[in-house]
């Protein structure tokens, strides 16, 4: 039987068979060919397809395709593999899997056949696509929890080579904002929790940010690269310098949370231990197995048996009546004593302490000649540990959660104990070491300082 020749079994036909099938996915009053983004991606179907041969189908099944492609693009000995090498480097696939896997590679032009010496050849375009897969597993493993490796790595790569593009810039530009949103909404919380955690994402968003500024500043003085590029390039600095902002906003948000931590009264533990110890445990119920007794058993009696309980109570009451003859007689209210006075002590002997030490440094400095440097001669920094102890874990614990107080400006305009800590002349320096004290109640400290502020605002002794 001959057929005749039509459109739909020419090229051409084939062709306008897929733009009719494209063009159902739009409006009626839309042309495809009308749309840019539709060009550039229909110019890369030879590529897209590669991909399309690759992961179509369930996960098992691109799996042992990306094996097989990687087994055969590793071997650098020889760039031909006869079809015995390919059984015996796939010794452990079944024949079934690897001839069809080797079929679908092979019309997909990942694989070359060479029909004349009966060899199998990997393409530039397989290779090209598993560079593309390796760097990107191998940034998803490391612990780039900002997600910015990538990107940034693309961008370093086409700068370097000369070809960078606007979407290259446009979706690192793109992650930035989404991070400096993704903070934002974090600093808004109010959640401790989840500004510590933001936070640390912050500080490895920054680490790439010192990384990408030397590229950016290499596309900005580029002379070649077109305005377009120019312009996300000068883009992606805004969100930079907008992300490092931020710094600021998590120090403000976490002090305000540390000024309003609540601490159960004298243990020294607060609210955040308790919440902290809490997601330590997985099952939260199994702890309160032997906490909880078992539920009451009500015991049943009969009604004979509870008339005459109540019977004896009733008639035990009358007697008690008669020989009493009135109200009992009253009783004082007992006496109870509050912690409060107690804690006030400590912080007015703590506050004098610091007080003392705030005097004397400013005694020193005043009463020295005009040609000694008042910063030479003024009083060294005092460690924290020396003003806290001795005393116990609970009040040590009291002291050190005053201590962001210090030259706090919005707690100085208040009145009592603790506008006037606010107000001395003191520098609080804390650090993220640790130091171990020879103390009976704490055992380890954060090491920090305290040092005396020569010239504080609005001082008016030197006039």
């Amino acid at each position: 039987m001959i057929e005749p020749i039509t459109s739909e079994t020419t090229p051409d036909g084939a062709l306008d068979q897929q733009q009719d099938g494209l063009q159902a996915h739009f409006k009626p009053n839309v042309s495809v060919d009308e749309i840019e983004q539709v060009y550039h991606l229909k110019r890369a179907q030879p590529l897209l397809q590669v991909f399309t041969a690759l992961f179509h189908g369930g996960f098992d099944g691109v799996l042992v395709r990306l094996l097989v492609l990687r087994e055969l693009a590793s071997d650098t000995s020889s760039s031909t593999f006869s079809r015995a090498d390919i059984n015996t480097r796939l010794a452990y696939l079944l024949p079934e899997s690897l001839e069809t896997v080797l079929m679908r590679l092979r019309s997909n032009q990942l694989l070359a056949w060479d029909a004349q010496q009966a060899v199998y050849r990997v393409t530039p375009m397989a290779r090209n696509v598993l560079s593309a897969i390796d760097g990107l597993l191998a940034l998803g493993n490391d612990e780039d929890e900002a997600d910015m490796g990538f990107l940034l790595s693309q961008v370093a790569g086409a700068q370097v080579m000369g070809g960078v593009t606007v979407e290259q810039l446009q979706h690192l530009l793109g992650r930035l904002v989404d991070l400096t949103e993704e903070f934002s909404d974090a600093i808004a919380s109010g959640s401790e929790f989840r500004l510590r955690a933001s936070q640390a994402k912050w500080h490895m968003a920054c680490d790439w940010v010192e990384k990408g500024s030397e590229i950016l500043r290499a596309i900005t003085s580029d002379e070649n690269a077109d305005a377009a590029t120019h312009r996300a390039a000068q883009a992606i600095g805004r969100a930079q310098s907008a992300l490092l902002n931020m710094q600021g906003m998590f120090s403000r948000a976490l002090n305000q949370i540390e000024r309003q931590r609540v601490h159960l009264g004298q243990s020294g533990l607060s609210t955040t231990d308790i919440k902290r110890w809490l997601l330590l445990h997985e099952d939260l119920a199994s702890l309160a197995i032997d906490a909880i007794d078992q539920p009451v058993v009500p015991l049943f009696i009969t009604p004979a048996e509870m008339i005459d309980v109540a019977e004896t109570e009733l008639l035990a009451d009358r007697v008690t009546s008669a020989v009493s003859g009135g109200l009992p007689a009253g009783t004082d209210a007992p006496t109870t004593i509050s912690d409060a006075p107690q804690m006030q002590r400590e912080l007015d002997d703590w506050l004098e302490r610091l007080s003392d030490f705030a005097a004397f440094g400013k005694q020193a400095t005043q009463n020295l000649p005009p040609a000694v440097d008042a910063s030479e001669a003024a009083p060294q920094a005092m460690p924290v540990h020396e003003t806290l102890l001795p005393a116990t874990f609970a009040v040590a614990s009291y002291r050190a959660s005053l201590l962001p107080l210090l030259g706090d400006a919005d707690e100085a305009r208040l009145q009592g104990a603790t506008a006037e800590l606010a107000r001395l002349p003191v520098k609080f320096a804390p650090t993220d070491e640790m130091v171990e004290l020879p103390d009976l109640h704490v055992a380890a400290m954060s090491m920090a300082s305290l040092s005396l502020i020569l010239n504080p605002e609005g001082d008016k002794s030197d006039e």
